[in-house]
């Protein structure tokens, strides 16, 4: 299809002027020209290369589009308008973001420090996890599809700083907004790239190995997608170049990157693990959701380094050659549901009374955590506790402040430490605020939980009625399943119970003259 011309209009859309001519499609900016009130947002019309010599994925590709991008909704997808008819003038009218691509990003890698680089990271996680939850799976992340609202610069927390002691990161201002949904797949709709092209479709520097050898629907390869990104903030290079041959694409079944600090010595080892468990051959071995990395970007402090994020020199060459055997006989499965996927991972955060709380509460709700931990391998446990600012603001000086947060993080570590469930991932945080429930809520909100599990309270149901609590609160509030746990168990027959490393149901720290 030849440029529609600037002042010439279709359907009531005036054409204002050319944004984008790709080898796919032209991108508009339009207004309507019919009288119809303005939407409150730009407008630009996608229309698609139908010439000669282009390719049936354009066509193909268009139709997955607009099919998916009229299901979804939220701030990380531009908003639906209008579509044309595929049979006349095939065209897809949609929200004009306004804002840089990561790419401006990817260009200025040599001034990003860590901190930068996981806030970025974070951004195009969150983003990645409010996809998935519609069903959907982008398969085609890279730096010009992703996009930061506005202008604004990516944020950084006060005193932060880049190496592997850096406190829990700001969130992302502006939503990261994702672009082009032409090789996505979405759950509720036909796969027709799957159906009509039979190839694997996708961009060779970011594609994920399972999609080189077709399988779509699996939400980890977005992840993988995301890792190269971050890759590429890292350092300024591809993690497997630029491969124009399906051999080359290939290769990624079996080889690893050179580790980002071959190419940076000085990026902080945490971050570096992040890179290149996103970046695993094997779909197992990523994070099993994009909630996941963010809670990883989100607080570096709690990740747990192994070789993974030390090492700096290549794979051998032998572990090389045995992944390419496994790979040469390897059969991917169709993957589940998208939101089954992420269901069966959940982040399951636990609510610690900083004070005032029995042995049989704190029992009661590591039991609680263990049964939610042990019904779904792969899940997250976050172990949460409130503390009031005053406690903080009536210390000495910083250093006894830092004290009262140690304090009540080494006990959080104690109460969890008798849970003993291998495979699980756990992390401690110690908030401050005067609000408790408002914390946990905007805890939750943030970190993706998708269940709280805290102490019921222990007023009358007639009280409750007169009195908020914060339970009642939280269980008003939350974004995710609440669990209100009482203390049933009869406590003078916990002795009978095997508690060999449970000397963690035990009352919260006290506090020398040195704390407050």
């Amino acid at each position: 299809m030849k440029l529609l011309e600037d002042g010439s209009t279709l359907d009531g859309f005036r054409i204002d002027s050319c944004l984008h001519s790709g080898g796919m499609a032209h991108i508009y900016r339009v207004i309507y020209a019919d009288g119809r009130a303005d939407p409150g947002f730009p407008m630009a019309m996608k229309v698609p290369r139908m010439a000669s010599g282009d390719g049936a994925e354009n066509i193909v590709s268009f139709e997955v589009e607009c099919n998916i991008l009229q299901a979804l909704s939220g701030p990380h997808v531009p908003r639906f308008v209008a579509a044309g008819d595929l049979q006349r003038v095939p065209y897809l009218v949609m929200e004009y973001v306004q804002g840089r691509t990561l790419q401006h990003w990817v260009e200025q890698h040599a001034t990003l420090d860590a901190v930068t680089i996981a806030n970025l990271g974070l951004g195009m996680a969150q983003a990645a996890h409010a996809l998935h939850r519609q069903d959907a799976v982008h398969l085609d992340l890279k730096p010009d599809n992703l996009l930061l609202r506005g202008t604004a610069p990516v944020p950084v927390p006060v005193g932060a700083d880049a190496d592997a002691d850096a406190s829990d990161l700001a969130v992302p201002a502006s939503p990261m907004v994702l672009l082009d949904f032409g090789l996505s797949f979405h759950a509720h709709f036909p796969d027709l790239l799957a159906e009509q092209l039979r190839k694997a479709v996708g961009s060779p520097a970011w594609i994920a190995p399972e999609q080189v050898v077709g399988v779509r629907g699996d939400l980890r390869s977005d992840i993988f997608a995301i890792g190269v990104m971050l890759y590429q903030l890292c350092t300024g290079h591809l993690p497997f170049g630029t491969p124009r041959t399906p051999a080359g694409v290939r290769q990624r079944l079996w080889v690893d990157p050179v580790p980002p600090r071959k190419y940076r010595p000085d990026l902080t080892p945490w971050l570096q693990e992040v890179v290149m468990r996103c970046l695993e051959p094997e779909a197992v071995n990523r994070y099993p959701s994009a909630a996941h990395l963010a809670f990883d970007l989100a607080h570096p402090a709690q990740i747990v380094v192994s070789t993974r994020g030390r090492n700096t020199e290549p794979t051998s060459l032998w572990t090389h050659t045995k992944r390419w055997l496994k790979a040469a006989g390897m059969h991917y499965q169709p993957s589940p549901l998208v939101s089954e996927q992420i269901s069966q991972v959940p982040i399951v955060m636990v609510a610690l009374p900083y004070e005032n709380a029995s042995d049989a509460t704190l029992y009661s709700l590591r039991e609680a955590a263990a049964r939610s931990l042990g019904l779904r391998p792969g899940a997250r446990l976050a172990c949460v506790t409130v503390i009031p600012d005053s406690l903080s603001n009536s210390s000495i000086d910083a250093q006894s402040e830092t004290s009262v947060q140690r304090r009540y993080l080494a006990w959080l570590h104690e109460w969890a430490r008798a849970l003993n469930h291998p495979g699980h991932q756990t992390s401690c945080h110690v908030l401050e605020s005067g609000n408790v429930a408002q914390a946990l809520i905007d805890y939750a909100v943030g970190n993706q939980v998708h269940m709280i599990v805290m102490g019921a309270a222990t007023h009358g149901l007639k009280a409750q009625r007169l009195i908020a609590t914060v339970p009642l609160k939280v269980a008003m509030g939350a974004p995710c399943t609440v669990i209100l746990v009482k203390q049933g168990l009869p406590f003078e027959h916990l002795g009978e119970v095997d508690l060999a490393s449970a000397e963690g149901a035990m009352p919260a720290p006290e506090l020398d003259s040195r704390d407050s």
